[in-house]
Order: C-alpha cells, then sequence, then structure tokens
C-alpha cells in the first residue's frame, strides 16, 4: 500500500474516478464543450492530443507523482456515474510530509457555475486533510490565469509566492506561476464555504 493510489470519490453533483483511457471520447467531448484548449493560458489538451495527455497522466501516476481523475457528473436517474465533464488530479505528491498539489484541473464550459467545482474542491481537500493527514494542500496556475487565481483566492487559499519564469507554454514561452495553499488549521474554515457554496446548487 502507497500513501495515495486510485481511488473514487463521489459528492453531491461529481464523481471523480480514476482516470482510463476508454475515458477518452468523453473527455474530448467535454474539452469540445467551449473549445477550453484554445484558451492559450490553460493547460487543456487539444482533441487530437488527448490520448497523449492520458498516457502522460498514467505514466506519471505510475511513477508514483500523480494521481488522476476523470470528472463525471452524478446522473440524476441512477445516483451514478453520468457525463464526463473533464479532469483534475492529486500531484507533485509527497509521501514524506505528506503534501499534495490539486491541479491539471478543468472542466467543460457547460458545467461552469453549476457547483461542480466547489464539490470536486470538497472531495479531493477532505481526502487530503481528512484521510491523508495532509498538513497543507497546494495550488498553482498561471500569473496570467486571473479567471483561476480568482476560484483558488474564493476556496480560502491564501497565496504563498510567484515563481517567476517557472515553466514553459505549449508554445515555449515561460510562465510566471503563482503558488496557493491552505493550511490544515484552515480546512475546517474553508470546508465551510464550500459547503455553502454548494447549498445553493441543490
Amino acid at each position: 500500500m502507497t500513501f495515495l493510489e486510485p481511488l473514487t470519490l463521489t459528492g453531491k453533483h461529481v464523481i471523480l474516478e480514476p482516470l482510463r483511457p476508454d475515458h477518452h471520447d468523453g473527455l474530448v467531448a467535454a474539452a469540445r464543450d467551449g473549445g477550453l484548449w484554445k484558451l492559450w493560458y490553460t493547460s487543456v489538451p487539444e482533441p487530437d492530443g488527448m490520448a497523449a495527455e492520458i498516457g502522460r497522466r498514467l505514466a506519471m501516476q505510475e511513477a508514483g507523482s500523480m494521481v488522476p481523475f476523470t470528472t463525471r457528473l452524478i446522473d440524476p436517474a441512477t445516483g451514478g456515474p453520468g457525463r464526463i465533464i473533464g479532469m483534475t488530479t492529486y500531484c507533485n505528491i509527497d509521501a514524506a510530509t505528506p503534501r499534495v498539489e490539486i491541479g491539471y484541473t478543468w472542466n467543460a464550459a457547460s458545467a461552469h457555475g453549476t457547483g461542480t467545482n466547489p464539490d470536486s474542491k470538497l472531495l479531493l481537500l477532505g481526502h487530503a486533510f481528512e484521510t491523508l493527514g495532509c498538513p497543507a494542500v497546494e495550488f498553482r496556475t498561471h500569473w496570467l490565469n486571473h479567471q483561476s487565481r480568482e476560484a483558488i483566492a474564493r476556496l480560502g487559499a491564501k497565496q504563498d509566492g510567484v515563481l517567476r519564469s517557472h515553466s514553459r507554454t505549449r508554445d515555449g514561452v515561460l510562465r510566471d506561476t503563482v503558488v496557493f495553499s491552505i493550511l490544515e488549521h484552515e480546512w475546517p474554515m474553508v470546508r465551510n464555504g464550500l459547503e455553502h457554496r454548494l447549498a445553493k446548487h441543490r
């Protein structure tokens, strides 16, 4: 048994299930919903590159540095897994501390504002703090991705700093990365905020 293995997490709106190659077509459809890969500051894979991205994430899982999930809506008729709307991960896994980052997340445009993102974050943060015993959970995003920065701040995460010229985007341009974190003692407040946001979508 390793520190963190593939698992399924079920919330009120979404089910996070271990990423599999046969999720490919559903993920392509989700990415096409809003043409998300066209946003230059995000890392949403193009439809033609989805298979490679699935393979990359599964290879990182095999190496122990990532646990990738496919995000599905809960089918209101059955209560089981429904339409695929995106992807998310635990990444930069540090089993010794222990500490994880929640990242490489995207959802179909039609799912934005429906409660799926706070539900997903509630599941991932809850498992990290309450089951894995992490003292901190990290988030990172592009300095110029103001939508993502605002969404992370709304969670209750605090900005730790900016890693300048930290990595390259798909077109080779150096990007600055903003780092946020939530600490274990902040989790109850963050959890209450997420539950309040979810209550609006019931």
